[in-house]
Parts: C-alpha cells; structure tokens; sequence
C-alpha cells in the first residue's frame, strides 16, 4: 500500500444519477475531481465502463496509489459476495467487487455509500471528536452509517445502520426491498414529491415543495409536517436502540432548515428519555463527503486525518 509519504488516494462515489471521483494527496487534501452521469437505466455492464473510466482519469492524478475506495449504494453479502439492498437494482445480485477489481487491477475497498458518508463525517466534519456517530442519508433514497471510534461499524452481516428499511407502517406504501411502509417510503426525496402530488399540488422538487412551504403555501405546508412527524419517529427509534453522541444529516433533503427544529421537536416528543440531549445537526462536507469518505477507506491506520485540509471550498 502507498504510504502517506508518497501516495494519494482515490476515492468513487457511485450514486444513483452521478459517479464522482476525487483525489486526496498524502496530506489528505483534494487535489483533482471528476463527476460523470450513472445512467443506470443502461445496465451494469454500462455501470463498470463508467467507473473503470473514471477511475482511470484519476490515476493520472494520482501517482502511488495502488488501490481504489468506491462507495455504493446497498452492501455486499457475507454469504455470497454479490451486492444486495441497493436502490440502483440492476447492481443487485452482481459480483461488483470482483468484477471492479478485475476490471481495475488493483484492490478495490468497497463499502455503502452511508457509511463513506458518515465515516468523514466523523473523521473531519460534524461529527468530528464524537465516538458513535449515525450519519444519515436523506436523499433519493433513505440510509445511514455507523462510525465508533473513528472506524466504520457494518456489522456481521453489512446491516448496520440501514434505518431506512426499518418499518413505520406495515400497510404502508410497497418498497422497492419487498417490504412495505418503510422509512425510505416516507422519508425519500421521491416519497415527498409524490406526497405533495397526491395532496393537490404540481409536479416539482423536494427543494421546491420546502420553499412552498416557507411561503406558506398550504398543500406544502401540510406534506412537510406530515414528513417531520413520521421523521420524528424514524428517528427516535433509532437514538432509542444505538443513543448515538450525535445525529449527521446528509443528502438533499438535509437542507431544509426546519429539520433542525420541527423536525427536532418531532423526534423530542417520540424519544423514550425525558429530554432529548443527542446532537441533530447537518453536515459540514456537503455533498463531497461520500467521495471523501470512499477515498479515507484506503488510507493506512494512523495518518492522521486534517479536517481543514478535507472540507472543501
């Protein structure tokens, strides 16, 4: 393995609509970066090409390094090695580590997009100097990742920290993992807009439906405490079960303000503890702290992580 003398690290995020690549120096800043559109809907043959491109750029950027972090959504199996419970359901039940390393030649570390999330996270942004963080994924989809004492907690079985598909209402909306009503139903981007839609309003964005709300417009208004209430009880139950030091909220939806109060007040009254003391806060790296969290995972045990030199500008 490099070492932080004389490597950088490479790091993929593989999203849903976008692949991003970055590349961290020995000192652990990003030195090069690169997006390009998944386009899921083309397979995962396509999916491969698009990585093993990527990642190729990259290289160029990053003399040294002999492995590659990638994080994606869902996890691998323990009994079977093939990827399972991702929301990109053509990487489901594919050797993507096997094939990512064949294709790319060199050790691949793959891990779920949460925990990359939450792992930098809690090694240079809003969790930083905590020892369990849950960072949470609200987005197109619903996740979170464990981190205690600075290292991802997976669990034996790569479980840990799926609260998306924990049940809030067993005749809830059909899930996409064969369930119904689970968090990810209520709590996801795509779960929002068809909730406004199906309350009388128009065809727009999350983003869109939070500032209708903001503007009092009354059909968002509604949507949006109905999200707070049932986020509010999503969440309660997991500070009930894991009575985290502090709650990281990441993706899209982290950036409506009122999860900071309402949504707070929401899971203050569900809570099994006369007060509520953990932390709900939002992200400091934005939306480069699942790429920076891929990259972490190849870094050697004790290089000592700059938080300033991750954050991005």
């Amino acid at each position: 393995m490099s070492t932080p003398a004389d490597g950088r690290y490479i790091g993929i995020d593989l999203g849903g609509t976008k692949v991003e690549g970055v590349v961290l120096d020995a000192q652990l800043a990003p030195v090069a970066r690169r997006r390009v559109p998944t386009e899921r809907e083309r397979g995962y043959e396509h999916i491969l090409a698009r990585v093993t491109a990527l990642v190729g750029e990259l290289q160029r950027q990053a003399p040294g390094c002999d492995r590659v972090g990638i994080g994606t959504p869902g996890s691998l199996s323990t009994r079977t090695r093939l990827l399972k419970n991702s929301n990109t359901t053509c990487l489901n039940g594919r050797p993507l580590l096997a094939d990512l390393t064949d294709r790319l030649g060199m050790p691949v570390v793959l891990e779920n997009d949460a925990n990359c999330f939450a792992l930098a996270e809690a090694s240079c942004g809003a969790g930083r100097g905590h020892r369990l963080v849950f960072g949470v994924i609200l987005g197109t989809g619903v996740g979170g990742g464990l981190v205690w004492d600075g290292e991802v907690w997976r669990g034996p079985q790569h479980l840990a920290g799926e609260w998306g598909h924990h049940c809030l209402d067993p005749d809830g909306p059909a899930c996409y993992c064969g369930q119904r009503g689970c968090a990810e139903t209520y709590l996801s981007g795509p779960a929002v807009e068809g909730a406004y839609v199906a309350a009388g309003g128009s065809r727009c964005s999350a983003a869109q439906i939070a500032v209708r709300a903001a503007a009092d417009e009354p059909i968002a208004v509604g949507v949006l405490q109905g999200y707070y209430a049932r986020f509010g009880r999503a969440l309660a139950n997991v500070i009930d079960i894991l009575d985290p030091d502090v709650v990281v909220l990441g993706g899209g939806l982290s950036h409506i303000a009122d999860l900071y109060s309402r949504g707070r007040e929401a899971v203050a009254a569900r809570v099994f503890n006369d007060e509520l003391g953990t932390p709900i806060v939002a992200n400091a790296l934005g939306a480069s702290a699942g790429v920076i969290g891929a990259a972490l995972l190849t870094v050697p045990p004790g290089n000592a992580r700059d938080p300033a030199a991750d954050r991005p500008a």
